[in-house]
């Protein structure tokens, strides 16, 4: 099997000299690491990071809402616990309907975690559900459901009183803006729907005033948005500046959301019920629309971070949380101190990310199936109701034969006769491409080895979309999330 240089050579390195490595390859822009590698020092600082836990309240008012567990946080500040983390970030929606005693089921959590006293350093925004207390328009359990008294409502929800409710909740104060000082490494928290200006302002002054620019260590912006124009552009030049933000609840299967907004700025996936754990931000990978997200046994995701700084490097290790605690593929390593193109730019993750691969003598499955036909799935003659119709069933192995790049979805092209140049799949064989394909890897939002049925994909194309020929050339290739691709493998099948 053939894995590329990029593999061969990181292994290679990482395995002769550890560490050192980053000085010699690639000019020290490394960033994805062989599975299972670690770094072998001991780490300047270890934190970890959770957003979106959304916790809410029974109709009673205290309790929790069934439906809203809360295992996946326990699971997560467990394992946070064990990994002996220095500080928790939590980039906010803790609160689903903005109820204080939803703020209150983290710090309780924490304290039964960690204990009422000591534990890691709290580094927490505010999202925009902790705004929600006094909302209008909310189904189920909410604010004015509970509370429709405007004066005792107050006194439940974090909008009524924020910064006393915050302040009495966590025992610190609350700061629309605030800087934090752990081990030696700088944290600034910018609020929901706080001035991006101001916060800008605030950042600058107190760079300056840290001489945060003198060194390599990187320092840490966090908030619950995204950070716009007003924000990226002046600190795009401060080459240490490291963004983290949720809200987008935008799975960390996807390396695309390493975004490089002047600086880098990584999207925290969310750890609770609430959304799905999407796969987006996928327009690189395939130009057909993937399919399969939930069919495939994608599930919900319920992720986050532990982050381990180094003198060299910030290496951050992505785990799901949903059952056990399980890795999401090869950490994220952003080499500190190099020149030359930022390590987390785009154009360095493609450079370094490699291809996933198929094991040798991996094979296609190929079968006759039914499949039902929708009506808005054939708005050229609908139907009233679903109908079967029949299908070819494409079982797709696992790609597993590079552990050091995961395979997040697949191509795949069906050509009728003419199809001596297929297994290349290049581009300039499209007059032999007659119908084109994409779908999610199963299970590629899951952590490793939970994939479902072995981590066999299942594509079924009804056969009316099938092109013409009595025998038919299937080919599959792996991708990875930033769309490079590993060698295709084919079948045929007769009509």
């Amino acid at each position: 099997m053939d894995t590329g240089s990029v593999t061969d050579i990181s292994r290679r390195g990482f395995l002769a000299g550890g560490a050192a490595a980053f000085g010699s390859l690639f000019g020290g822009r490394l960033f994805a690491v062989p599975a299972g590698w670690k770094h072998g020092g001991t780490p300047n600082l270890v934190f970890g990071a959770i957003s979106d836990t959304h916790l809410q309240v029974n109709y009673n008012g205290v309790s929790p809402h069934g439906r809203f567990p809360q295992k996946y946080l326990r699971k997560a500040l467990e394992y946070f616990r064990s990994r002996k983390i220095d500080a928790l970030v939590h980039c906010g929606d803790m609160a689903h309907r903005g109820m204080v005693r939803e703020l209150e089921f983290h710090k309780e959590m924490f304290d039964d975690v960690f204990g009422k006293t000591g534990g890691p350093v709290k580094l927490l925004v505010a999202g925009n559900h902790e705004w929600f207390g006094d909302g209008e328009g909310f189904g189920g359990v909410c604010g004015r459901r509970l509370y429709p008294d405007s004066a005792e409502r107050a006194k439940h929800t974090l909008c009524g009183d924020f910064p006393g409710h915050w302040g009495r909740v966590w025992g610190e104060k609350y700061e629309e803006l605030w800087h934090r000082e752990v081990k030696g490494y700088h944290f600034f928290g910018r609020q929901w729907g706080i001035d991006e200006g101001k916060a800008t302002a605030y950042f600058e002054e107190k760079i300056r005033e840290l001489n945060l620019d003198e060194g390599t260590r990187p320092f840490f912006l966090l908030s619950h948005a995204r950070s716009h124009k007003p924000i990226y552009a002046p600190m795009g030049r401060h080459r240490n500046a490291v963004g983290f933000f949720g809200h987008w609840h935008w799975s960390a299967a996807n390396w695309n959301n390493i975004f490089f907004w002047r600086f880098p700025s990584i999207q925290i996936p969310a750890l609770g019920t609430q959304g799905s754990g999407a796969l987006c931000n996928d327009e690189c990978i395939a130009k057909a629309k993937l399919e399969g997200g939930e069919a495939a046994g994608n599930g919900k995701a319920r992720q986050g971070f532990v982050v381990s700084l180094y003198d060299d490097m910030m290496v951050i290790e992505r785990y799901e949380f949903s059952d056990g605690v399980s890795s999401l593929g090869p950490d994220w390593v952003m080499p500190l101190g190099t020149v030359g193109a930022h390590p987390f730019s785009k154009e360095e993750l493609k450079k370094a990310i490699g291809e996933p691969q198929f094991r040798k003598r991996a094979k296609l499955v190929v079968s006759t199936g039914s499949t039902r036909i929708r009506p808005h799935q054939n708005p050229d003659n609908p139907v009233k109701k679903a109908s079967p119709s029949p299908s070819i069933k494409i079982k797709i192995p696992l790609a597993d034969g590079n552990p050091d790049s995961r395979v997040y979805a697949y191509e795949i092209i069906i050509v009728g006769a003419d199809a001596a140049n297929l297994p290349t799949l290049k581009p300039s064989n499209s007059q032999t491409l007659k119908l084109f394909k994409a779908v999610y890897a199963a299970g590629c939002n899951l952590g490793i080895g939970h994939e479902p049925n072995g981590g066999v994909t299942t594509l079924e194309i009804p056969k009316s979309e099938l092109p013409p020929g009595k025998t038919l050339t299937i080919a599959a290739r792996p991708l990875s999330s930033l769309g490079t691709s590993g060698k295709a493998i084919a079948a045929k099948w007769k009509i």
